[in-house]
């Protein structure tokens, strides 16, 4: 009976020993997972530039042609003027344009095609001042809430679904405990 006691005794340590510890993510390392994640993703909004051959009307298209002498007078792309058609005694004249895509505009396109290019609108970056918001879900996977700054790129004015309600989004991201790893963001 002795042993048998000694044996069942024995398996209940042997048992509780072997028993995973709760492992817990706290504010700090959490705002560290998601900073290592939105160095190596960023966060950004698209939109479709047009460049190459492009003919600007003088009154209907002035504001057009701003946006893009703005861009050109910050070095990302140039204006090269092919023709211009004034009509006489009318205000109503044409210009034909060259723009072409510098290489200081590299870090914004993502995908260039023949006459169009993917290019980063707004970047979303970590802010500082609100905190990392966060629940652990069980012991190996949590949900983080972030909030993201907008940085409005140069190629901003030409969003055409540019919403100003806010400058700032919230994010939630699910994190997942590797055992090789640690904690890191589960896409």
């Amino acid at each position: 009976m002795k042993k048998f006691t000694i044996y069942i005794l024995s398996l209940i340590i042997i048992s509780f020993a072997g028993c995973k510890t709760k492992v817990t993510i706290n504010q700090d390392e959490a705002g560290e997972v998601i900073t290592d994640y939105l160095k190596a993703n960023p966060e950004y909004k698209t939109i479709r530039f047009k460049f190459g051959e492009i003919k600007f009307n003088s009154t209907n298209d002035l504001f057009e042609l701003g946006k893009y002498k703005s861009l050109a007078s910050k070095g990302l792309v140039t204006l090269n003027l092919k023709e211009a058609k004034k009509k006489f005694l009318s205000k109503d004249s044409s210009f034909v344009y060259q723009i072409n895509l510098t290489d200081k505009a590299s870090p914004l396109v993502l995908k260039q095609d023949a006459d169009r290019a993917t290019v980063k609108a707004v970047e979303y970056v970590l802010a500082d001042e609100k905190p990392v918001n966060f629940e652990q879900v069980n012991s190996s996977t949590a949900k983080v809430t972030v909030s993201l700054k907008m940085m409005t790129t140069d190629f901003e004015p030409f969003d055409k679904e540019a919403n100003k309600n806010s400058n700032f989004i919230t994010k939630t991201y699910k994190l997942k405990l590797d055992k090789e790893e640690g904690w890191r963001v589960q896409k």
